[in-house]
């Protein structure tokens, strides 16, 4: 199967904010998906100067990006140090602590263990949108 047929391992999730931008990442991330997680993050941070973010990881395997260019990875880190506020990660391995150093003194990170995830959600003051 090649990028073009895979489903994405990236996919937003709908909230009662629009300054949120909530992702879930399902199974194996790819290069192909990494683009699109910039994308999506670009679109939102145009949007809202300041943004909450909320990461859950469900069922998660892998992340391979080694085909996405570095100049790709250090602007969506930019972009990311400049506009996100609060970062809650639910679910799968802690990552936090590995750029916790990295962040301005403004911004919060915080890791939710998947049980919790409802904490998390009440962390940022946001509700996820039933899909229908």
């Amino acid at each position: 199967m090649n990028y073009l047929e895979a489903v994405p391992a990236i996919r937003r999730i709908d909230s009662n904010r629009n300054d949120l931008f909530a992702i879930d990442i399902v199974g194996e991330v790819n290069s192909a998906d990494a683009e699109n997680l910039y994308g999506l993050l670009e679109a939102a941070c145009a949007l809202h100067p300041r943004i909450d973010m909320l990461v859950r990881l469900t069922d998660f395997d892998t992340a391979d990006w080694s085909e996405t260019s570095p100049q790709t990875i250090e602007q969506g880190r930019q972009m990311a140090l400049a506009n996100v506020r609060r970062c809650a990660s639910v679910g799968g391995p802690d990552w936090t602590r590995r750029i916790r150093a990295e962040l301005q003194p403004e911004q919060e990170l915080r890791y939710f263990p998947a049980e919790r995830e409802a904490e998390a959600w009440e962390w940022l003051g946001a509700k996820p949108r039933k899909s229908t």
